[in-house]
Formats: C-alpha cells, sequence, structure tokens
C-alpha cells in the first residue's frame, strides 16, 4: 500500500477530538430544552462555536450556527490535510454545501420567506466559509445572492459560479409553475455526474470511496422511486428522475417501479438495502419518513465501517468527512426535537451515532 495518506491520517488523527464522545449524546436528548441543550454543548467541544454563536443569534438559531461552523472547521481541516491526489474529489464531495446554500436562497427568493445569514449553512470560526473545503462560494457570495431581487436574479448571479447554466435551463418552467423541484433535482444530478468523474483511481484503493458514491446515489433513487409510487409517476416520469452512476441500474429500477405499490417494492429491494423492518411504522403513520431515515442510517454505519478498515487511503479521509456529517445531522435532529417537542425516545431512532 502507497503512504500517500500517511501524513494525512497522522494529521486527521490527532483531531478526533473534535468529534463528541458517544455518551454524549445521552445528555443532549437529556436536556429538557433548546437552553439546556447549549449548556451540554458549552461543557463539549463546541463550546467556542456555541459561544461565539451566541453573540449573534439566540436559541435553536445559534446552536444552528455553532453546528455549521463547527462542521465548516473539520471538513476544512480534512480539505487542507488531503494529498493532492485526493483533493479535488474531496471538494467535489463538499460541493453539496454550496447546493444547500443554493436551494435555501432560491426558496426564500421564490416564497417570500425571510433569510438571515443564520439560515446559511456557511458559517466558519471567522465568520467566512472555508471556500476550497465547503464549496466554491464565500460568505460574501452568499450575501450577494441574499441582496439580490428575486429568483431570475440569483440564478444569473449563480453563472459565474457554475452553477448557472444548470438552473437556467429550468428557470422558464420555475417562473411558470412556482416549483423548485426541477432546478433542486438537476443540481443534484449534476453534482454526483462530477463526483464520481472526480473519484479516479490513483493508489488502487480508491474503490471504497467508490462504492460510497455509488451506494450514496442508489440512496437517493430508492428514495425517488418509493415517492414516484406513492406519488402515481408514470414510469417513463420516474425513470427521468434516477441520477446515473449508482450500483442499482436503471433496468433495475424501472422494474422494482412496475410493482404493485410501496409495500410490494421494499422487500422486493436487493438484500444490502433491507427496509422491511420499516414497512409497519410507513403503514401506520402514512409517511415515507421511516424509509428515509432506515437507508440514511444503514447507508451510513455501513460506509463507515468499511471506510474504517482502509484508513491510510481516501476512504480514510472520507470516513472522517462522513463522520463530521453525520454528527451534524444528528446534532441537528436534537435541537428541531427539542424545539418542536418531539419525544426523545423518536429522536432517539433517528440518530446514527448515538
Amino acid at each position: 500500500m502507497s503512504d500517500t495518506y500517511a501524513p494525512s491520517m497522522g494529521r486527521l488523527k490527532a483531531l478526533t477530538g473534535l468529534f463528541l464522545p458517544r455518551d454524549s449524546f445521552a445528555s443532549l436528548l437529556a436536556a429538557r430544552d433548546v437552553g439546556e441543550l447549549a449548556k451540554v454543548l458549552e461543557s463539549t467541544t463546541y463550546s467556542s462555536d456555541v459561544t461565539h454563536a451566541m453573540e449573534t443569534y439566540s436559541d435553536a438559531a445559534a446552536l444552528e450556527v455553532a453546528i455549521n461552523r463547527h462542521f465548516v472547521t473539520v471538513s476544512r481541516l480534512a480539505y487542507e490535510a488531503a494529498p493532492f491526489a485526493g483533493r479535488q474529489v474531496i471538494a467535489a464531495y463538499l460541493k453539496w454545501w454550496d447546493i444547500e446554500n443554493i436551494l435555501a436562497i432560491i426558496g426564500a427568493k421564490a416564497y417570500g420567506r425571510l433569510l438571515s445569514e443564520s439560515g446559511i449553512s456557511l458559517v466558519s470560526d471567522r465568520q467566512t466559509p472555508a471556500a476550497v473545503a465547503a464549496g466554491m462560494m464565500t460568505i460574501d457570495d452568499l450575501r450577494g445572492l441574499l441582496a439580490q431581487s428575486n429568483v431570475e436574479a440569483v440564478v444569473h448571479q449563480l453563472s459565474k459560479f457554475g452553477y448557472g447554466i444548470t438552473l437556467m435551463e429550468h428557470l422558464d418552467t420555475f417562473l411558470r409553475e412556482k416549483n423548485l423541484f426541477p432546478m433542486a433535482h438537476a443540481l443534484e444530478k449534476n453534482y454526483y455526474a462530477e463526483l464520481s468523474k472526480q473519484c479516479i483511481f490513483f493508489q488502487g484503493d480508491e474503490w471504497v470511496v467508490r462504492e460510497f458514491i455509488a451506494e450514496d446515489i442508489d440512496m437517493k433513487n430508492i428514495l425517488t422511486l418509493l415517492k414516484g409510487k406513492e406519488s402515481g409517476l408514470t414510469l417513463d416520469a420516474l425513470t427521468s428522475l434516477f441520477i446515473d452512476n449508482g450500483k442499482l441500474k436503471v433496468k433495475q429500477l424501472q422494474d422494482l417501479a412496475g410493482l404493485k405499490d410501496v409495500e410490494s417494492i421494499v422487500p422486493a429491494l436487493p438484500p444490502a438495502y433491507d427496509l422491511v423492518s420499516a414497512i409497519p411504522t410507513y403503514k401506520e403513520e402514512g409517511s415515507l419518513v421511516a424509509f428515509d431515515i432506515a437507508l440514511r442510517k444503514q447507508h451510513v454505519i455501513h460506509s463507515l465501517g468499511r471506510m474504517r478498515v482502509y484508513p491510510m487511503s481516501l476512504a480514510g479521509l472520507f470516513h472522517f468527512l462522513l463522520l463530521a456529517r453525520t454528527e451534524r445531522e444528528d446534532l441537528r435532529k436534537i435541537i428541531y426535537g427539542k424545539v418542536y417537542q418531539i419525544s426523545s425516545a423518536k429522536v432517539l431512532k433517528e440518530l446514527v451515532l448515538s
């Protein structure tokens, strides 16, 4: 095995203290409200992030900004630790951060919602983003988008970041139908196409990350399949929504789409995507959320376990990045569980890292 990644992993090993210990999630879940949750986080590695965020924001918004600052800091460290061979694919992976911000801003402009900088994900420890570590856009770029008067102006502004052309193709449809889905889907398809392209073989063990990307695409396609089936989409309409480069080929997805309903499709999925245990919750709640949660948990836990086996490789860096992303998502679930008074037992079932 090449020692290309040895210095990188040495640097990241020294940073494992940036992550929360697993037993800390019990304390977070036990917090009575957002205020108590903030106090618990202040006793962890998030302390300075929470303190800094509370200088400007309050309540859940402050905690959201704090965990986003922490995530961007950790992501930047992973990017900076990467050897040349891995930097392009890490940068491509982290562009989901750009997409999250772009869609938040376009959604605000489209539906007349107020969106301050606290609603933007990209906040770093210096109140400026690490552009190379979290997409192409800086905090000033995002402020520039917020300053635009409408969706059309935002799309034109995005042309200099490589997103405008993709969005422009769907702008007329949006202006006519006020439906953001075609724009969001186009960004997502382009994202995965570029990510798959950037993940090339350099020292031979990049296959672990290639598998992760392909399975990430499968997860998206399975959820699209279930949503499309429940919504009564035609086979042609559903097929147009599938993303290329997954392990499940379009023909397999089309065959599954030909089955009667969601409850028929789930048992017919490949063994790697076993969602049968979520069927009772789906039937009880009448929502696909149970499948979404089960699929994401399976995917992340499986991916983290496999990446851990190949530490001196690109997979080692992705293990660090995926752990950071998952911790952020788990913390957001806990925060908004407190805001909307969802029981700790229910939130716990959705967490991956607890």
